[in-house]
């Protein structure tokens, strides 16, 4: 199970124009968002890339208003893990949990959650808030990622799990987090 303390949330690549000519792109969207708003009140980091901004453009407005000085780690490589940065980054917040979301689950997400798993992280795919420019390969890379030994879950599983208890000024702004 996740805990605030050993988990972080990895936004892939959520740019420019491809992020509306995706599958489902205002769910896509949407439940980052939720991700995004209770990991600011669940204390959970958020490590966001962008693959080629120059090429594919930044990640979306509404994404980084979640998220003031944030300064996204710029990759060619489709893996997150081969950009020497972003293993950085990723080292110094010392968690091993990584909640996984983004785009597009057959090619950056897909490859990035089986590196990670290879290098000794317990990746949760979270199916919900990740897409690829077709329902097919968005399913196809569900099914690689699982295989590969990635947990499934979803957005509202993820924050339920983060928080654990029914009680307090957390749960009351997860919930409505939830319900939006």
């Amino acid at each position: 199970m996740i805990t605030p303390k050993e988990t972080l949330l990895l936004i892939i690549d959520v740019q420019g124009r491809l992020a509306q000519v995706v599958f489902q792109p205002e769910a896509l969207e949407r439940n980052i968002k939720k991700l995004l708003r209770a990991s600011t009140i669940l204390d959970v980091p958020v490590l966001l890339t962008e693959q080629y901004p120059k090429g594919l453009g930044r990640t979306v407005d509404s994404l980084r208003e979640l998220l003031p000085g944030a300064l996204p780690v710029e990759k060619n490589s489709f893996s997150c893990c081969g950009t020497p940065e972003f293993m950085r980054q990723l080292r110094s917040f010392n968690r091993n949990e990584i909640l996984v979301a983004g785009m597009e689950t057959h090619v950056c997400v897909y490859q990035t959650a089986v590196e990670l798993i290879e290098f000794g992280y317990n990746v949760h795919l979270v199916t919900d808030a990740v897409s690829s420019r077709t329902e097919e390969n968005k399913l196809l890379g569900i099914r690689c990622i699982e295989k590969a030994g990635a947990s499934l879950t979803s957005t509202e599983m993820a924050l339920f799990e983060l928080l654990r208890v029914a009680e307090g000024e957390r749960f009351k702004a997860i919930s409505n987090i939830v319900k939006e």
